[in-house]
């Protein structure tokens, strides 16, 4: 079976690493595939941004979907996750969705830390239009962006269990959500350092977009055929 993984952002270096621990994850049979966004930010720091990736997440969807048992949107704040959901005949999960969901079956509340301050609003609103409001304890964000901390982990792990400590601690969460595609692979880094589980959101993705294999998707009401201009052919004729 092949899962489509989408990196929104124009990191190709970032699609490989997701790719590489997706794999990694995968049972026997199972290949995950990565798409980089075609166009956008490098990676993803405002509602900009956002906005941008979440046309670049449907614009890889109609390029490389073709096949695909299930997509994964590897981009924690899912950006288009509901868009993707409208168009993809197979099951789509994103980062954040799914750590949320992972969270909520082993605590009350959780928190989320991630890097670059402009998330904490962007994810407050993602949780709360997802009726998550009452189980979010808080979100904290460290100085560096998610794509700093891509460049240097190690340079950004003692930021990351202050906050999540803090996240704990002095906000109440029960878990703690480590969101960011740059920032997979660390929550493992933290043990001892945090005293609840932190939770990795790209491992959560993963093992979600492999349970969600074979399921048939819940997708909100198809579109009405759209004519478009300037779209990518393929996704033109998506839409269209």
């Amino acid at each position: 079976m092949r899962i489509l993984l989408i990196n929104a952002n124009t990191t190709a270096a970032i699609t490989e690493k997701l790719a590489t621990i997706a794999q990694a994850m995968a049972p026997p049979g199972v290949i995950f595939a990565g798409a980089t966004g075609r166009f956008g930010a490098r990676y993803i720091a405002s509602r900009a941004a956002s906005a941008i990736a979440a046309h670049a997440a449907l614009d890889a969807y109609a390029e490389h979907g073709a096949g695909a048992d299930a997509v994964l949107l590897g981009c924690f704040g899912d950006p288009g996750l509901d868009a993707l959901r409208e168009i993809a005949p197979v099951p789509v999960v994103g980062l954040a969705d799914a750590s949320a969901e992972a969270a909520m079956r082993i605590a009350r509340r959780f928190g989320v830390v991630t890097g670059g301050a402009a998330w904490k609003p962007m994810l407050e609103e993602f949780f709360a239009a997802r009726g998550q409001a009452g189980r979010l304890a808080g979100v904290r964000t460290v100085a560096p962006s998610g794509g700093e901390i891509a460049r240097d982990p190690e340079g950004a792990l003692a930021l990351l269990a202050e906050a999540c400590a803090a996240s704990a601690v002095q906000d109440g969460a029960e878990a703690v959500i480590l969101g960011g595609a740059g920032l997979a692979g660390l929550a493992a880094k933290l043990d001892g350092r945090v005293p609840v589980p932190v939770i990795c959101s790209v491992e959560a993705g993963v093992r979600a977009v492999i349970a969600a294999l074979g399921q048939r998707p819940t997708r909100p009401l198809p579109h009405a055929p759209v004519e478009t201009v300037g779209l990518g052919p393929a996704l033109a004729a998506r839409l269209g």
